[in-house]
């Protein structure tokens, strides 16, 4: 495990900091969001100590996924909440709070409240061809 001792979620994974586990293997781990958004709100964290998408191996986000899908599934079952968000949010633009990778399994209700949906507005077509264009050269 790559660690970093002042990051909270890395304590979490030490046992330093006491959470609500819902979920542990060899990767990952899943626990209760305690400032949760929704009830049911679980975080799905690497136990691989990377501030964001752009920093953590690829095999490391596969991981989290698999969890995620798996814990999403659970917190359906259990809380059957109108849909699930699964939210991963890099830097403070995103309102990243934690610097450890990690993604948000979140109910979400019709009525909740929460902001982070958008309404859909079209866009100017060619504004979004030519930023399509610069994004593939960028992967290349």
């Amino acid at each position: 495990m790559v660690s970093n001792a002042d990051c909270v979620f890395c304590k979490i994974l030490k046992g330093e900091i006491p959470s609500f586990k819902v979920y542990d293997d060899d990767h990952t781990y899943g626990f209760m969001d305690i400032n949760p958004a929704n009830a049911g709100h679980v975080l799905v964290i690497p136990k691989y100590h990377a501030p964001n998408i752009y920093e953590i191996p690829k095999d490391w986000v596969s991981d989290c996924m698999i969890t995620a899908q798996k814990i999403a599934k659970a917190v359906h079952e259990v809380t059957r909440p109108d849909g699930i968000n699964i939210l991963q949010a890099n830097g403070e633009g995103a309102a990243q709070s934690v610097h450890h990778f990690h993604i948000h399994v979140l109910p979400r209700s019709n009525d909740d409240g929460l902001k982070m949906n958008w309404e859909l507005v079209p866009g100017d077509m060619d504004e979004i061809a030519a930023l399509a264009e610069k994004i593939k050269s960028a992967l290349a």
